[in-house]
């Protein structure tokens, strides 16, 4: 940040003290879905992020090798130093307001003449700087030792946000030299090892609950202390999940055995079907175990009445929900409570079941186990290891809540093959470990999680893995209890359609070398699904439908070459979601199709596929400002007619979508005004039915969704 008027001024040492932080290992998984492992600052980012000095961007990444902005450095060079950003002296530029997102920082840094402005008092926060720019702003920090790091860049080259972060860790790492490791003490006597069992996001794979049976077993014969936990999302996903509703996938999990589940966001999809929650509310009665979520309130939907408490117990009954219990086990006190993600209200269907803030359910949780005189606690959640961090997750959560030993987690499928540990605060000073787990998805894999505790309840060691379940044997017992529920999903599974296909309607996701998703891309799939909601919707109504739109998070499967089946059909749309009409203007149109493109050309689950019309948008422009236009086809003349902003349209969606789903909110309050009307029609077989009235089933897009910046 080169200064014109003055060169930069020293300020003392007590003024900007450094503190060293503890490297995060290279093993560790990373922070930040654009950042692999193999990347050069990668150890550095993932080290900062564990501090609490950096968060990224809202959509996940970090974007390293963008060049840093002056503003940017502000923020994270005040962050490492630990000034305070809210009691500051205005400085008085004119082109930076208090409601800057880097105000603060700046502020903070000019008031102790770390850096100044320009002669024509601006500050130029979004000015990219140079490593010369950068050298005479670390050089001011009297505490800074010097950094090795630094010295191999010109001072005219660009400082990359990635490479920032490196001179920042190296600096914070430097600045307390490590002290030698401690050499392995033998356990105390009143030492206590548990091993922790784990699964999460099963999703109705209930054909391999018997090999998660045989792991189970072989892990309690030779483990002692043994806890089996369940981190949610035991619906939705398969046939056995539409057929019956959980049942089958109950009868195998309460042979295997659980000590406690979470509920998951997609426990609560059948929230708007008629018949609500009845199905959820059997399997928690049906279970051979208790349910624990803290923040999840159940009290206002009579299906729960007396199967629900907020309080803590120490005698819990299985089929009941509490906020936490306690096991006794070999004579020790484990409390175990649950977190399930606010964003539930988003992405499912939870009618009358409300969520609070998960950092202070489990702040109220801690206090009441050590109220009890508990000193080892679980919290098994649903929230994420590292989801969205505008609303919840596992790593912002064991920063945030002291107390806590271990994190069972699920939510974003995460593979951890080793535990992640946080054992720093928001502000990176040391605390307790935490270790964070979470054993990917769909069955696929056992966690294990062996730890000791010392008497004080603090972990000593631990080692954990993930066993590979592919690798496992069924338990014939097991099998056997399933058979009369795989008959009947064989039986639907298998009935042919009618309709046969010579190529795959394909359901693209997005790798590290083709971003082409259902969640970023129009898809024929996608185009079907519209086009047959559009068709269908237009038979209820005597209003012109001007258009349908599907989310691409809610298209969860392909359709291969062949003859298609209705249990393709049903994978592909396996929420049980039905056909809804709204009534919205043009600009909230317009304004839903920004939400949908928010994350471009990246995935976004609330990317809108669509039927009856065309968006051009470009990928290229600032979030809210991407859409460059919408038209969709006139009936009358046969033409494509440009959306206006006052005028009202009514349009097909699934019901999930037209509540407000995948932050919808435009949609949530027509919904509250009374402008949605849910027909009641199943989506797939509205899927089912408009693949039997195409005369040719078409595998290509049409260019009904293009972005403009591609042809640039």
């Amino acid at each position: 940040m080169e200064n014109k008027r003055n060169k930069f001024l020293t300020v003392t040492a007590a003024a900007l003290a450094v503190t060293a932080v503890a490297v995060v290992p290279a093993s560790a998984a990373s922070p930040f879905s654009d950042v692999k492992e193999s990347h050069a600052d990668f150890e550095s980012i993932a080290t900062l992020y564990a501090a609490g000095i950096i968060s990224g961007y809202p959509d996940g990444t970090f974007k390293p090798d963008s060049n840093v902005t002056r503003g940017q450095a502000a923020k994270m060079i005040a962050g490492a130093l630990k000034l305070d950003t809210k009691e500051v002296v205005d400085p008085k530029f004119t082109d930076i307001s208090t409601s800057n997102p880097y105000y603060g920082s700046i502020a903070a840094l000019v008031g102790l003449n770390v850096i100044t402005g320009y002669g024509d008092n601006t500050f130029r926060p979004n000015q990219t700087i140079t490593h010369g720019d950068l050298a005479k702003i670390l050089a001011s920090i009297p505490t800074l030792p010097e950094l090795e790091s630094a010295k191999n860049h010109a001072a005219s080259e660009k400082v990359t946000r990635g490479q920032l972060a490196t001179f920042i860790a190296e600096a914070l790492t430097k600045s307390n030299p490590e002290t030698p490791e401690k050499p392995e003490t033998p356990e105390s006597e009143d030492a206590f090892s548990l091993s922790i069992l784990h699964v999460n996001d099963t999703h109705a794979r209930a054909d391999k609950l018997p090999k998660l049976a045989t792991a189970v077993k072989e892990q309690r014969e030779t483990k002692k202390n043994v806890l089996t936990l369940h981190a949610g999302d035991a619906f939705s996903g398969t046939l056995y999940f539409n057929e019956f509703h959980g049942k089958a996938d109950l009868a195998l999990l309460n042979e295997i055995g659980f000590d406690a589940m979470v509920f998951g966001n997609h426990e609560f999809d059948l929230g708007s079907s008629p018949e609500g929650h009845q199905a959820l509310a059997d399997f928690v009665k049906g279970a051979k175990f208790p349910f624990v979520d803290a923040n999840t309130d159940f009290s206002a939907d009579a299906k729960f009445t007396g199967l629900f408490t907020d309080l803590v117990s120490s005698e819990p009954e299985n089929g009941k929900i509490y906020s936490g219990i306690v096991k006794e086990i070999d004579g020790e006190k484990v409390g175990i409570f649950g977190l399930t993600t606010e964003e539930t209200m988003d992405i499912a269907s939870p009618d009358k079941i409300t969520f609070t803030n998960y950092i202070d359910e489990a702040k109220k949780a801690v206090a009441a186990f050590e109220g009890m005189g508990v000193n080892k606690i679980i919290a098994l959640t649903h929230i994420g290891y590292n989801d969205n961090p505008n609303v919840d997750n596992d790593i912002l959560l064991a920063k945030n809540v002291p107390g806590i030993d271990v994190i069972v987690g699920g939510h974003d499928h995460t593979k951890l093959e080793k535990p992640f540990v946080v054992d720093t605060n928001t502000v990176g000073e040391a605390k307790d470990a935490t270790l964070i787990v979470q054993a990917n998805e769909y069955v696929n894999y056992l966690g294990t999680l062996d730890v000791t505790f010392d008497g004080n309840g603090i972990v000593t060691k631990y080692e954990g893995e993930l066993i590979d379940l592919g690798k496992v044997v069924e338990d014939e017992a097991l099998v056997k209890i399933l058979e009369p529920f795989t008959a009947k999903v064989n039986e639907v599974s298998n009935k042919e359609i009618g309709v046969k296909i010579a190529e795959e309607l394909a359901n693209p996701r997005a790798t590290e070398d083709n971003l082409n998703s259902v969640r970023s891309n129009e898809t024929a799939l996608g185009n079907i699904i519209t086009d047959g909601m559009l068709a269908k919707a237009q038979k209820y109504t005597d209003k012109t439908v001007v258009m349908a739109l599907q989310n691409g998070g809610g298209i969860r499967a392909a359709i291969p070459a062949g003859n298609i089946t209705v249990g393709q059909v049903i994978t592909v749309l396996p929420f049980g979601n039905t056909l809804a009409l709204m009534d919205v203007t043009g600009a909230e149109l317009k304004a839903a199709f920004e939400v949908s493109l928010k994350n471009a050309p990246k995935e976004n689950g609330g990317f809108l596929h669509i039927g009856g019309a065309k968006l051009q948008y470009d990928s290229s422009k600032e979030v809210g400002s991407r859409v460059v236009s919408i038209e969709y086809l006139d009936k009358a003349t046969g033409k494509y007619v440009a959306l206006e902003d006052g005028k009202k349209y009514t349009v097909a969606t699934n019901a999930f979508t037209a509540k407000g789903g995948d932050g919808f909110d435009m949609f949530a309050k027509a919904y509250e005004e009374g402008r949605v009307t849910d027909l009641g029609l199943s989506d797939w077989e509205n899927l089912q039915e408009q693949l039997l009235s195409l005369k040719e089933v078409k595998t290509t897009t049409e260019g009904r969704i293009v972005d403009v910046a591609k042809k640039q």
